[in-house]
Order: C-alpha cells, then structure tokens, then sequence
C-alpha cells in the first residue's frame, strides 16, 4: 500500500504536510508518498526520511484561489496533478490533499472516473454528536442532483461507515425540515420514497437532532451539506471564542487554565484535525480532502484514514453496494 500526499497543497505547506507525512509514518502499514518540489521537501524533513516516506518530484503548484479547470488544463506538472495520475497508474492506492477543493474534486473525476453505477460524487464528512460520531454527505461536491443520486449516496455512506468507522450495519437518515414523511419539497418527498423500501433506512431528521440524536449517515445536497458544514464549524469557533472572552483580561491566565483542562475533552471533539479529512466518494479511487488550513494533526489523521481505507477494501465495497442496487432494479 502507498498513499500519495500533495505535499504542496494548503495554507501551511509544505511544512505542516510534511511534518504530518513524517508522523503518520511511524503508525501506517505501507508506504506514503509525498509529491511536490524536492528540495522544498528536503528543507522541512530536516534529516533523513524514514525509510517508508518517498519523494516524487512535481514541478508545479495550484494555488488555493485558482479556478479548477484553468488549474487543471495549464498545471499537468503540479502536485494534485502528478499524486492523482499515481493512482490511476497504480503506483499509490490513494490520494491525500488539503489543497484547492475544487480542483482536488475535478482532477480526481476527470481522470479515475466514477464507479459503474454512480452518477455523481460526493464529499462525505465527520461530525461529532452526543452519541459518537455521524457521517454528513454530499457535503460539497455535488450540488444538483436528482433522488437517486441521494439513493446512491446513502449507499456509498454507508460503505464508508462500516468499513471506516466500523459501524455494524448503519442507518441512513435523510436531512429535511421535520421528521414526518411527506415533509419537505418536492425533491425531498421523492428521496424519502426512493429509500423508504430499504431497511437501512430511518427517515427524515432534522438539523438540530443531528447532534442529539442517535444518527450513522445522512443524506443531503452539496448546497445543503456545504452550508451545514460551515455553519457548524462556524458556530464552534465562535462559541469558544466567546467562552474565552467571557473571562476577564485581568484575571485570564488564572482562570483559563483550569478552564482550559475542563474544556479539553470538548475541544478534541469538535476540532477539526481529529478527523483529518473527508473523503470524496464514488470514483475508481480513494481520495481524502483536508481542509486547507490543515495542521500536521490533520493531515497524519487524514492519511491513517486512508490506510484505513484501503485495507478494508472501500472501492470495491461502495461497488458492490452500488451494484447490488442496480440488480434489485433491474428485478
């Protein structure tokens, strides 16, 4: 197993990216690959590699504000470009990146193509809740779509929930704006009556039980998905900010500190690094999306991700879960 890093993606590369490859090193079964300009690499290793870390030169880099497709056509040497064509040659079995989202997305389509089956893509991401931890997709990639698409997302989530998170046999609720069938727009009707005939299937939920409620995997637009995604990333920072300011200048260092070891646990929870990445699903390839300001935690996170990943066979099980539905169909 090799997973190729484009060691030249995000806010803090290389340093960060590198620094997390080095990391996730020690504790992946297999090789990871970091893809970028050599001797920018080499200035950040600070020594020798372990010997499970390689070096595969790229000349260019896709900058964070670049439009994909221009990225895309006029960068064949960059980074994202180079990592992605080693997985289709198959000289690595995933892809890890916190670079621009949008051409991370596009390459990947463009040149693994989607699994027979899945029309489109679609970017699934952690959440923490009371009981654990959900799964939250399309959260991004694919923002029109028809029910079954939704269907097909459903399926590949959860694919990744049992082979990733290790959840038995997950449910599959559909984000609406009540729990009572029938509730919603047209769109959302049509979706509950796609997936109502499966057993997997638990109903509607609402935005607010997401997080209070028992949940595996749910289902919705990118449209959706992407403002819930920062949305609550918003709503976090901006309630422990709010908890530090509450505290007086004066006597802040004293009373942040137990403060701090209190608010701890909950911290860990909600930060983002802890779950590294979140992987775009439905393409003949693995391929974890990080944030772009992704620390070393994050990004060492994201690749133990896709080690996970690929040892437990994730391709071929949304394939055969996206198979198995056509069959049914077709009967």
């Amino acid at each position: 197993m090799r997973i190729a890093v484009d060691a030249m993606g995000g806010d803090h590369a290389p340093r960060e990216i590198v620094a997390g490859a080095i990391e996730a090193a020690r504790t992946v079964k297999g090789g990871i690959v970091l893809v970028g300009d050599p001797s920018q690499i080499e200035d950040c290793l600070g020594g020798p590699a372990p010997r499970n870390v390689d070096i595969h030169p790229a000349s260019e880099v896709v900058g964070m504000d670049e439009k994909p497709m221009d990225a895309i056509r006029k960068k064949k040497d960059s980074s994202l470009a180079v990592a992605v064509q080693l997985v289709k040659d198959g000289q690595a079995q995933a892809f890890v990146s916190a670079g621009n989202t949008g051409a991370v997305t596009a390459s990947t389509l463009l040149s693994w193509r989607q699994i027979p089956g899945v029309h489109r893509p679609a970017i699934a991401s952690p959440f923490p809740n009371k009981f654990g931890r959900f799964l939250l997709l399309d959260a991004g990639a694919s923002p029109d779509v028809d029910p079954v698409q939704m269907l097909e997302f459903a399926l590949m989530g959860r694919a990744y929930a049992q082979k990733v998170m290790g959840k038995g046999d997950p449910k599959v609720h559909l984000l609406n704006i009540g729990e009572e069938p029938g509730k919603g727009n047209a769109f959302a009707k049509a979706a509950y009556e796609l997936m109502s005939g499966h057993d997997w299937f638990a109903g509607n939920i609402e935005g607010k039980d997401m997080f209070h409620s028992p949940c595996d995997v749910v289902v919705c637009d990118a449209f959706v998905g992407n403002i819930v995604l920062k949305t609550a990333e918003g709503v976090g920072e901006f309630i422990m900010d709010e908890i530090k300011a509450a505290v007086p200048k004066d006597i802040r260092r004293l009373a942040f500190l137990p403060l701090k070891k209190a608010l701890a646990p909950l911290r860990k929870r909600v930060d983002y690094a802890e779950y590294g990445g979140s992987p775009l699903l439905g393409l003949n390839g693995l391929c974890i999306i990080c944030h772009g300001r992704s620390s070393a935690k994050a990004i060492k996170n994201a690749i133990e991700i896709a080690a996970t990943a690929v040892e437990n066979d994730l391709v071929p099980a949304i394939c055969d879960a996206i198979g198995h539905e056509r069959k049914l169909k077709e009967e």
